[in-house]
Parts: C-alpha cells; sequence; structure tokens
C-alpha cells in the first residue's frame, strides 16, 4: 500500500465503525464502508462466504438478511469472530455465528420477517482474508410474503438509501448471470444516487449457471452498461454443495479452474474470482479512504470539538483512584450550591426562555401573587357596616353616645388584621414549594449518581420545611404585633381629621358680605378658622343631623355652591338655616362632597333612599347620628387596613429571604456535605448509575477513537501511490436506444450460423471510439467468431 499508515487505514475506519455504533449514532458521521445491494437470491450471501472461507450467515427462502450486517474483515494468524454486542466473547465455531446472527436479528424484527436499519457489527479475525469492511444489506424484493408488512419493498429500499446515499459509502452491486443485466436491481438503484458511476463495483455471479453457448464476457469486459470501477465475475458455491456443506477452499479451487478452462473468460482469468474480487476492493477501499481523508479529517475534528466540552468531566476519570469517589462528591455539592444560588439570583447562563422558574417566580409571587390575595379579600360592605354599628351600640350600652368610639374602630381594626394571616401563611406555602422545585431542578444534574440525588433532595427539602414553620411563626408574630398596638399618629392615617382647606362662607350683604375661612372637617365637626395656623377659630359645627344639598350658581357670581343644613330645622350657624360653601371650580364642590361623605354627611336627596334600603335590607334601624358614625368608623379602618396591607406586602418579602432562602443558601454551602457523610456509607453514596457508566465508557471510547484517528490520519503520507478511478465511460448510447428493441440478455441465442443482430456491435464500435480510450481497440466478439462471407450451408 506504499506505507504502514494506509495499510491502517480500514481497521482504523473499523474502530470508528464500532465506536459509533455501539452508542447508536452510526449516521453522525459518514465513515468509508462498501453497502453490497442486490436482488434475492444473487448470491451476496456467498460472496461474503467465500471472503471469510467459512459458512456463517443465515440461510433460508425469502428474505433471510432483515438488518444490516457490519462485516469487518481482520487479517490475522488465528481464526475467529466477534460480535459488538457481545463484548469478550470469541466465536470459534462459525455454526454458532450464524445462530447469533438469527437470534440477534429476532430480537429486534421478530420471527415476522420485518426488517430493521439497526445494524449487526461482526468482526472476523482470519490468515485468509484481507482488511476489509462490507455491509450486506436486505435483498430487494417485490412482495410480500408470510407475516410481512404490505410496504416490504419500500422499507427496504428506504434501507439501503440510507447508506448508498453517502458519498463516502462504495456500491458493491451483486447481479446474476442468468439474468437480463438491463433488469438488475442492485445497478438501477445504484445509477439512481450514483449516476456518473464514480462509486459502483459490478459483481456478476452464477457464471457457472448460463445456458450453453451462452456467456457475459461484453459484461466483464465492461462494454455492456459499463461501469467506471469495472465489473468482476465471481462463481458461488450451488444450492447443492451448500447443502452438502461442500468445503469453500475446494469450491474457491473449482472457481479457479473454471475461469481458467472458459473459453469465454480465459483471457480474464487474472481478473476475475472471489481473490482478486477480495484483492481489489481491499484497494479500492483502501484508495477510497484515502481520497476521502481530507473530509474525514475535518468531520472528526468537528466531533471531537463537539465532545470535548461533554466529556471534560469524564477524561480524566479514574476507576481505581481512591480520591475520585471523595473528589467527585465535593465537585457535585459545590456545584449544587452554585446552580441553586444561580437560580434563585438569577443569571446569564442556560435562561430558560420557556417558563418562569426559581428566584423569577418567587419575586412573582412576592409582588404580584401576594398582593393580589390580599386585595382579593373583598370586605361584605353591608356586612361590614353592620358589624360596625353592633360594635358602636354594644359599646356605649343602655346610654346613647354623642361621639364616636374609639373602641369601635380597634374591634373592627383587629378583626380586619385577623385575616392577614390566611394570605400571608399561603405566600410562605408557594414559595417553599418553589423552593423545592428549584432543588430538584439543580439535583439534575446529579443524576450519574442516584443515591445523591436522592439524598441531597431530601436533606434540603427537610431544611426548607423546618424552616417553613419557623417562617411562619415569625410571620403570625408580625401579625400579633400589628394587633398589639393600633398606630392611629401614623403619618399616613387620616385620623379624625378628613380635610383641610379654602372655603368661602356665602352671607348677604346686610349682614356682614361673603369671607373665606380655613376649614377643617374632621369625623367629628366642621370648624374653620381665621388663616391656615388654625390659632383662631371662628366655629365648630357638630357634624349630627347634618346634611348636603346643591345651590344654583348665583347671577352675579362666579364661584361654585353648595350648602350645608340641619334635618330637624335648626339654625346651622348665627341665625342661618344653612350656609352656603363656595368654590373656585366644580371639581373643587365635588372633591369636598366626597369628604364629607366619608365624614357621614350625606346629600339630601339620597337619604330617604339610603335608609329605606338599609332598612330593608338589613332590618337595622339606624338613626342618623349612628348612620355618621358607621361612615366614619368605615373609612378610619379603610385608612388603617391599607396601611397595615402596605406594611405586610413590605414585610413578607424581606422575613421570608431571611428566614428561609438566604438559610437555605447559607445551609447547602455551609452544612450540606457534613450531613451527607452522615448520611450513610460514602462508597454507596456515589455509586453510578448503570446508564452513567454506559455512557461515560461510550463517550470516553468514541473520544479517545476520535483522537486515535485523527492522530493516524496526521501519520498518513498523502503522496501514497495508489490505483486512480478509471476515466468517465460515455453511456449515452444506451439511453439513445429505441424503445422496441430489446433489453440486452446475458442469455442471447446461439451465435453461429446465425448473421448477428446490428443493434450490439454497432453501438460498442460507436462507444469505444468515443471513449477515446487508450486500450486497443474492442472488436465486438460475436460477429467475429461469424465472418458475414461465409455461406450459411457451411458445415459447424
Amino acid at each position: 500500500m506504499g506505507n504502514r499508515g494506509m495499510e491502517e487505514l480500514i481497521p482504523l475506519i473499523n474502530k470508528l465503525q464500532d465506536a459509533f455504533s455501539s452508542i447508536g449514532q452510526s449516521c453522525n458521521l459518514d465513515l468509508p464502508q462498501i453497502a453490497v445491494v442486490g436482488g434475492q437470491s444473487a448470491g451476496k450471501s456467498s460472496v461474503l462466504e467465500n471472503f471469510v472461507g467459512r459458512d456463517f450467515l443465515p440461510r433460508g427462502s425469502g428474505i433471510v438478511t432483515r438488518r444490516p450486517l457490519i462485516l469487518q474483515l481482520v487479517n490475522s494468524k488465528t481464526e475467529h469472530a466477534e460480535f459488538l454486542h457481545c463484548k469478550g466473547r470469541k466465536f470459534v465455531d462459525f455454526e454458532e455465528v450464524r445462530m447469533e446472527i438469527e437470534a440477534e436479528t429476532d430480537r429486534i424484527t421478530g420471527s415476522n420477517k420485518g426488517i430493521s436499519p439497526i445494524p449487526i457489527n461482526l468482526r472476523v479475525y482470519s490468515p485468509n482474508v484481507l482488511n476489509l469492511t462490507l455491509i450486506d444489506l436486505p435483498g430487494m424484493t417485490k412482495v410480500a410474503v408470510g407475516d410481512q408488512p404490505p410496504d416490504i419493498e419500500h422499507q427496504i429500499r428506504d434501507m439501503l438509501l440510507q447508506f448508498i446515499t453517502k458519498e463516502s459509502c462504495l456500491i458493491l452491486a451483486v447481479t446474476p448471470a442468468n439474468t437480463d443485466l438491463a433488469n438488475s436491481d442492485a445497478l438501477k438503484i445504484a445509477k439512481e444516487v450514483d449516476p456518473q458511476g464514480l462509486r459502483t463495483i459490478g459483481v456478476i455471479t452464477k457464471l457457472d449457471l448460463m445456458d450453453e453457448g451462452t456467456d457475459a464476457r461484453d459484461i466483464l469486459e465492461n462494454k455492456l452498461l459499463p461501469l467506471r470501477r469495472g465489473y468482476i465475475g465471481v462463481v458461488n458455491r450451488s444450492q447443492k454443495d451448500i447443502d452438502g456443506k461442500k468445503d469453500i477452499r475446494a469450491a474457491l479451487a473449482a472457481e479457479r479452474k473454471f475461469f481458467l478452462s472458459h473459453p469465454a473468460y480465459r483471457h480474464l482469468a487474472e481478473r476475475m474470482g472471489t481473490p482478486h474480487l477480495q484483492k481489489t476492493l481491499n484497494q479500492q477501499l483502501t484508495n477510497h479512504i484515502r481520497d476521502t481523508l481530507p473530509g474525514l479529517r475535518s468531520k472528526l475534528q468537528s466531533q471531537l470539538l463537539s465532545l470535548e466540552k461533554e466529556v471534560e468531566e469524564f477524561k480524566n476519570f479514574r476507576p481505581d483512584d481512591p480520591a475520585r469517589k471523595t473528589k467527585a462528591l465535593l465537585q457535585m455539592v459545590q456545584q449544587f450550591g452554585v446552580d441553586f444560588e444561580k437560580c434563585i439570583e438569577g443569571s446569564g447562563d442556560q435562561v430558560d426562555t420557556s417558563n418562569l422558574s426559581g428566584g423569577a417566580k418567587i419575586n412573582r409571587i412576592f409582588h404580584e401573587r401576594f398582593p393580589f390575595e390580599l386585595v382579593k379579600m373583598e370586605f361584605d360592605e353591608k356586612e361590614l357596616r353592620k358589624e360596625i354599628s353592633y360594635a358602636i351600640k354594644n359599646i356605649h350600652g343602655v346610654r346613647t353616645g354623642l361621639f364616636t368610639p374609639d373602641l369601635a374602630f380597634e374591634a373592627i381594626v383587629k378583626k380586619q388584621i385577623i385575616k392577614l394571616k390566611e394570605p400571608c401563611l399561603k405566600c410562605i406555602d408557594l414559595v417553599i414549594q418553589e423552593l423545592i422545585n428549584t432543588v430538584r431542578q439543580c439535583t439534575n444534574k446529579l443524576g450519574s449518581y442516584p443515591r445523591l440525588r436522592e439524598e441531597t433532595e431530601r436533606i434540603v427539602s427537610t431544611y426548607i420545611r423546618e424552616r417553613d414553620s419557623k417562617t411562619k411563626d415569625q410571620v403570625l408574630l408580625l401579625i400579633d404585633i400589628e394587633l398589639s398596638y393600633i398606630n392611629t399618629n401614623h403619618e399616613d392615617f387620616i385620623g379624625f381629621v378628613i380635610r383641610r382647606g379654602w372655603l368661602t362662607i356665602n352671607i348677604s350683604i346686610m349682614k356682614g358680605g361673603s369671607k373665606d375661612y380655613w376649614f377643617v372637617l374632621t369625623a367629628e365637626s366642621l370648624s374653620w378658622y381665621k388663616d391656615e395656623e388654625e390659632k383662631e377659630k371662628k366655629y365648630m359645627l357638630p357634624l349630627d343631623n347634618l346634611k348636603l344639598r346643591d345651590v344654583e350658581k348665583g347671577f352675579m357670581s362666579s364661584k361654585h355652591v353648595f350648602a350645608i343644613f340641619n334635618t330637624e330645622q335648626r339654625n346651622v350657624y348665627k341665625d342661618l338655616r344653612q350656609i352656603e360653601l363656595a368654590c373656585d371650580t366644580q371639581e373643587e364642590v365635588d372633591s369636598w362632597k366626597a369628604s364629607f361623605l366619608r365624614a357621614g354627611v350625606y346629600p339630601d336627596k339620597g337619604q330617604a333612599e339610603n335608609e329605606d334600603s338599609l332598612t330593608q335590607s338589613d332590618m337595622v334601624s339606624m338613626d342618623p347620628q349612628l348612620e355618621r358614625q358607621v361612615e366614619t368608623i368605615r373609612n378610619l379602618v379603610d385608612s388603617y387596613i391599607s396601611i397595615v396591607n402596605k406594611s405586610i406586602r413590605d414585610l413578607m418579602p424581606k422575613t421570608i429571604m431571611h428566614l428561609m432562602i438566604n438559610n437555605t443558601k447559607d445551609f447547602i454551602h455551609s452544612e450540606l456535605l457534613a450531613y451527607l457523610y452522615s448520611a450513610g456509607d460514602q462508597g454507596s453514596l456515589m455509586e453510578e448509575s448503570a446508564e452513567q457508566a454506559q455512557r461515560r465508557d461510550e463517550m470516553l471510547r468514541m473520544y479517545h477513537a476520535l483522537k486515535e484517528a485523527l492522530l493516524i490520519i496526521g501519520d498518513i503520507s498523502t503522496t501514497t501511490v495508489s490505483t486512480p478511478v478509471p476515466p468517465p465511460v460515455d453511456d449515452t448510447w444506451i439511453t439513445k436506444e429505441p424503445s422496441s428493441a430489446p433489453p440486452p440478455s446475458l442469455n442471447p441465442s446461439p451465435a453461429f450460423g446465425v448473421p448477428p443482430l446490428p443493434s450490439r456491435p454497432g453501438p460498442v464500435q460507436a462507444h469505444v471510439g468515443e471513449a477515446g480510450s487508450a486500450a486497443a481497440p474492442l472488436v465486438p466478439s460475436r460477429p467475429a467468431r461469424v465472418p458475414p462471407s461465409l455461406p450459411p450451408g457451411i458445415p459447424r
């Protein structure tokens, strides 16, 4: 072959074939190989058995080869066989090889004659073989037999195309000589994927079974349906020889004798037969590998680069290293802590773009879900007012209260604050669930060690549950603290002062004229002062029995006016039954009216309707003073509860973060390892799963196979002398044949005494002339044997 490197090419491809097949990735890298295609009973199996010199392939009728068989022949001093799926077992008896192929085929495809694209890898070591790798594919069929699926023809065709469409695959097209070459299934499918004939090698079998007086000389001389790589003829054992267990060595000797003694093939004998076919395939596969080396090298490098990251954790794996498990445990726990913190705090690596998780989901619970739960606590307005009225009456007892009691306000506020406990506890439960989900997500990387993953999840989840009770206790303490003291001096609490602002009192000129005063509206009274300093009070008007009414704007006035009056027809201010209050805009009037509503002073028109509806619906008789007090407390409760809600919304995330999330992170970083050590034996804790061990072995084997392949490829001399592919063959004349002409046949009528058919020699001569081949001119053989000038009556 020129140098040692070239001789190692086929074994190298065998190693890669094994590495890829064992991990189910044989399709990721198109390795140079030879695929054997042909119709059923074309003699493919016999050719392969002749190569090995042993009977080892299943025999029978119908489809016998139902899975691709990757046959790797390795020249060796000893003879035995190995299967990739039976690692370590050497088969010396080739009858057992046959049985193993049948059993392995049935294991995947069943016994119903179905097919499968999953290959069987068989390596045969023998002193009688040359380094060669072939793929025996199922024979093409037309009709489903027995339990076969009805589309069996298409299934087989699709399987064949998976292999032979790859540019790196040489096609060994096997055709029996006793059938019409133009109808050869093998040549047809090869022509589809290799129209230039660059990758196709023709094999003609059953030459000894042709009708007497016929031969395949034109085909073997590459004159009929020419291929760039030509044809090689072989003679296999007959079915009778196979049944009689005829020795393959004797069969090869008989094949040699056949070619040497046959008048039509004598001059081709050195280029015919199984030994020459094996030698040719060895050389052509080696040359083909050499030609595809540049592309193969770049693919190997890209595969290696893609594996680098995955293999990083396995590269330095030493199963016998006593410190390995300790080191692996430390790395795993450390990585788990980093992953957990990244999930909570956020990170740019491997961002999930489909769902919220970890810290983002907890943030949503804090600032969307929890506030929503608080808002959802809608009060039944009528029920709340009824509770307030009962509280006021019960506090006054037998007495009639003149003022709104503080105790009623506190009682109602405390009752509402207690209701906050439920959404607060629910918020904690939601955060806990998300933390546990995050732990499970982060332990996915510990899947290589099932026991470690299980213990880590258990320990961290137990810790989170412990923090759960402590966090809930703290949150309930916060609620109790709110209940312990009702701070009515809070800066955001409206208190009894509902509104302050300037208003104009409209009084006639006769009584002193209109004047501007600084008004202060509280829950009990309306006061006005000389100015904003509130030092000189002009008057204080109790709100009992007061109502509002609209007043039309005066003709000469630009201000908007509303009035306050007493429902018991008493004077409101001095001798006035009502006081008119004026504002610059209607918006100010509406705003002041709303403030009066909060103080329990209602518009005149709505009073009767409001009292009727309350009386009818609640069956509670409310006098105007009680109604105003209820409204006052209702407004005060609303103001104070909003303060408490705001405080709880702020404190809840802080409490949960401090007592639960941050503590969990600290626990993982500082205490998890100690808990794992105390949980059990370190050896069992770091026991790998079977899947992980297998994955590591396969990944490392593939990684090292790729590195070794690149190393060997680097040593191979690119100047190695090899036989180039023959030049293109002009076969355009084949397609130009008239459709009415009979197809070329390997069984023509005897030529002697009959004028030759013009359709065959004519095109052949034209073809030879056009091809411009350097070989001697090819003379058609049949016309030469029967000169046209001889009279037809000459004895034969």
